[in-house]
């Protein structure tokens, strides 16, 4: 069963940086799809990151050039380097997983079906 973990989330001014990863202990993936995503409060989850199986990547504009996203394979786990961080930045960021082929919409929460809990970043001005 797919479980997946955040951490590495917390408080942080502006300009600073934070690694987040995301792991499951209990399954080794084959073909799949993850990302990171984020909610603010009253707003929608919106697509970050994501990395497929062979480490294609794809970035939301409003990230690029300033998250990174990664993964280990043998250790089953997936990194979001954030650095430059804004406070528009504030949100829960969750990390995601699908066996899917979702080469089309990969920042398209609503067709992972493997969620995280979230881990709160916050970022002061």
């Amino acid at each position: 069963q797919v479980q997946l973990v955040e951490s590495g989330g917390g408080s942080v001014q502006a300009g600073g940086s934070l690694r987040l990863s995301c792991t499951d202990s209990d399954y080794t993936y084959s073909g799949y799809y993850m990302g990171w995503f984020r909610q603010a409060p009253g707003k929608e989850r919106e697509g970050v990151a994501a990395i497929d199986f062979y480490g294609s990547t794809s970035y939301a504009e409003s990230v690029k050039g300033r998250f990174t996203i990664s993964k280990d394979n043998a250790k089953n786990r997936m990194y979001l380097q954030m650095n430059s961080l804004k406070p528009e930045d504030t949100a829960m960021y969750y990390c995601a997983l699908d066996f899917g082929d979702l080469r089309k919409y990969p920042l398209n929460p609503t067709v992972y079906r493997y969620w995280g809990q979230g881990t709160q970043v916050t970022v002061s001005s």
